[in-house]
């Protein structure tokens, strides 16, 4: 009678094995920050954050990984819809190149993407030409964080639009809807939570991106010099207080820019539930 049968226990280990994991890999660390980061003065966290380059550096790291994610959100969602709605020649080939920012070393995708964009690069040469340089410039910035986060949207909205009701588009269709209706009515009402997470996760991405992004950053403290590197650079000069604040303070504005991304997801979901 006071035996628990076996598949009663199995959810409850369950849940003790993601509480465990969690603790560990997450809480932790993130509460050690925050004790860190307690013992610092806002007078000292003040003066810090008051550095040109420091400011710098935030203004560049959270604009820069915006623009990317929505460069990404936008570019993303057609690729998807290509992939999902259309059957042509080397579709499998481009479905499985998507994925290749996912396994690539950062530091690899660094030192290539430096490599076709840098003066003399493939790519380079072209833009040399016309007067615009990339690599070595926040351009390069740009152009990695686009690499690193573009997965994220497809592979969060390609579900989503493989799951989407084509009936609803053939009756709009049928009833005399144009093709701009029934995407503003129809589709992306439907595929906007995806749309969001999809740009949630490229935008972290971007604010953490260190090792692609180092190789054609340039690294210019006031011009192309990003956050993350600036707490490495901290750290290898034995600033621990200064590393933990940038860091902490970095944490908790990704923090409340992610929570406003997820309610405005959560707002989304529930008017068109």
């Amino acid at each position: 009678m006071g035996r628990t049968h076996p598949s009663r226990r199995r959810p409850l280990f369950t849940l003790s094995l993601g509480l465990l994991y969690l603790t560990l890999i997450v809480l932790i660390p993130v509460c050690a920050l925050v004790l860190r980061g307690a013992s610092l003065s806002l007078a000292e966290v003040a003066a810090l954050f008051r550095d040109r380059n420091v400011l710098s550096a935030c203004r560049l790291t959270f604009g820069i990984s915006l623009l990317a994610a929505l460069f990404n959100m936008v570019t993303g969602f057609m690729t998807a819809w290509v992939l999902v709605r259309y059957r042509f020649p080397g579709r499998r080939l481009l479905d499985a190149l998507v994925d290749l920012p996912f396994t690539l070393p950062t530091a690899v995708a660094g030192i290539a993407l430096a490599g076709l964009y840098a003066p003399d690069g493939w790519i380079g040469r072209l833009f040399d030409a016309a007067g615009i340089q990339i690599a070595y410039t926040p351009k390069g910035i740009f152009v990695a964080l686009v690499f690193v986060g573009l997965p994220f949207v497809i592979r969060t909205v390609a579900p989503a639009l493989e799951n989407l009701d084509r009936t609803l588009e053939e009756a709009a269709h049928c009833l005399g809807a144009s093709p701009f209706y029934i995407f503003r009515r129809i589709q992306l009402p439907a595929l906007l939570p995806a749309l969001l997470t999809g740009f949630t996760m490229a935008f972290a991405r971007g604010l953490g991106e260190y090792g692609s992004v180092i190789f054609i950053a340039g690294n210019q403290p006031g011009e192309s010099e990003i956050l993350p590197l600036l707490i490495v650079s901290r750290l290898e000069t034995y600033d621990f207080k200064g590393a933990t604040a940038l860091a902490l303070g970095m944490l908790v504005i990704s923090f409340v820019f992610l929570l406003a991304i997820n309610l405005l997801q959560r707002w989304q979901t529930k008017t068109h539930a």
